[in-house]
């Protein structure tokens, strides 16, 4: 393991979000000397990353996998001593058209598949490859995701494949995303499977990320890192040039706690800083609130039997309430999981959609009532737990243009670092885009001036 270079010791940094992202954060700058304190509003560390317990299983809140490609998380995970514990399992793939399931796991697959005809299927295929060879995706983020689709797809194939998979994940926005939406998707499955296999290969640590979660935590604690959940910050003023002041309330109302700091870098959604950070410019605070996000429902179910093979089944009835299937059980076994098959039900939908607020019930039945439509063999009996998670801010919607939209990364608030998701232009979110922005943001950009600016102010 890398250990903290006691030279550049010097600044006390602030990371307030206590997900993937803060705890990275919190790595690199203890590795360069820095005092790290991390501010978490929530009982628990790892944001959308958290696990609970479902039945008698502990597991993720959320489906997360790992792919062969996922060069920052597999370094992370390294510097860990968790890499070498990955265990990595060849995955299939699904679609459910027309009340019929099919396989999409290989070539033959493809040209067998009934929902599209032979040049239908010459069409998809030349989109998929030619996306895989774009590099620019400046360009295209100044095009709709639709026009590029029907471009190279054609409008029957857009229709057939494109379109009810747009809209299962975005909704109606799917009309205002730019073309990098789909073209990051793309390079990402195509970087696994340019990775060494040729094969869809996705691993896990064997406990999830609650093992990952806690053996950072662990990591960041032994070597002086202060963390603080049940923290909510209300205000974050700036006392000058290299000091700022964070308030926190615990309990009642008006029960503030302050603490200065010389360095505070904001992890949390720009909902949460707009609300938060008192010396933001209008231009900032206007583009923080500006942006659109989507949240997720997810409802997560412990299963006697599986529902099928597939790692992912991609919807194309546009009566199926849902996003996909994620059968986490076609990955982990179920040996791991008390005997059980875990099965993931997402439903992704805008920060602002009135589903976010729907009670379990509602949305269980509506999860139950779909199964039993999509799986003949299915049985309520079979599920020996079930809940549902909510996350209202899951990622940023890439519109046109996003990255030359989104706020900037040192904002005008002195001191006042950002650090999130929306500074996402490159990708999707998932972990190793997160590890990959920070180390391009904080290794290969501004932040080494500014580390060095904090050392020589303190």
């Amino acid at each position: 393991m890398h250990e903290p270079n006691p030279k550049t010791q010097n600044s006390h940094w602030a990371i307030v979000g206590g997900g993937m992202m803060g705890l990275a954060a919190a790595l690199k700058l203890v590795l360069l000397g820095q005092k790290v304190t991390i501010l978490e509003a929530a009982p628990e560390l790892g944001g959308l990353t958290s696990a609970w317990r479902l039945g008698d299983v502990e597991w993720d809140k959320f489906y997360h996998v790992i792919l062969l490609s996922d060069s920052r998380l597999r370094d992370l995970l390294k510097e860990l001593d968790l890499e070498s514990e990955i265990e990595w399992v060849q995955t299939r793939s699904g679609f459910f058209s027309e009340g019929k399931l099919y396989s999409l796991s290989s070539s033959i697959d493809f040209l067998k598949f009934p929902p599209l005809n032979l040049y239908q299927k010459f069409r998809l295929g030349s989109t998929i490859f030619f996306g895989s060879k774009i590099r620019n995706w400046r360009a295209m983020e100044g095009m709709l995701v639709e026009q590029w689709l029907k471009r190279w797809s054609g409008t029957s194939t857009f229709n057939r494949i494109w379109l009810p998979l747009l809209k299962s994940k975005l909704g109606d926005a799917y009309t205002r995303t730019s073309a990098g939406f789909i073209w990051s998707y793309i390079d990402r499955m195509y970087k696994a499977r340019r990775s060494g296999m040729k094969r869809e290969m996705f691993g896990y640590v064997p406990g999830g990320y609650r093992r990952i979660l806690n053996t950072l935590k662990d990591w960041l604690i032994s070597r002086g890192v202060t963390i603080e959940c049940n923290a909510p910050v209300q205000r974050i003023e700036s006392l000058d040039e290299n000091r700022s002041t964070i308030s926190i309330t615990r309990g009642a109302p008006g029960s503030e706690k302050q603490s200065t700091f010389d360095r505070v870098v904001m992890t949390v959604p720009l909902a949460n800083i707009a609300a938060t950070c008192t010396g933001l410019t209008s231009d900032e605070r206007q583009r923080m609130q500006n942006t659109e996000y989507l949240g997720v429902v997810c409802t997560s179910l412990l299963l006697k039997q599986s529902l099928g093979v597939y790692y992912v089944t991609n919807i194309l009835d546009r009566w199926v309430p849902l996003t996909g299937i994620i059968e986490m059980g076609s990955i982990v076994k179920p040996e791991k999981l008390g005997g059980h098959y875990l099965v993931y039900l997402p439903q992704y939908v805008l920060s602002d959609d009135p589903r976010l607020s729907e009670s379990d019930e509602v949305i269980h039945e509506r999860c139950l009532s779909t199964l039993e439509k999509m799986y003949p063999e299915f049985r309520r009996e079979s599920v020996t737990a079930i809940q549902t998670a909510r996350a209202k801010y899951v990622m940023a919607l890439p519109t046109l243009n996003f990255s030359e939209k989104r706020p900037p990364a040192i904002l005008n608030q002195p001191g006042l670092y950002l650090l999130n998701s929306a500074r996402i232009v490159k990708g999707n979110l998932n972990v190793n885009e997160t590890l990959d922005l920070l180390t391009e943001e904080f290794q290969e950009s501004v932040w080494p001036n500014h580390l060095k600016l904090a050392r020589t102010a303190s």
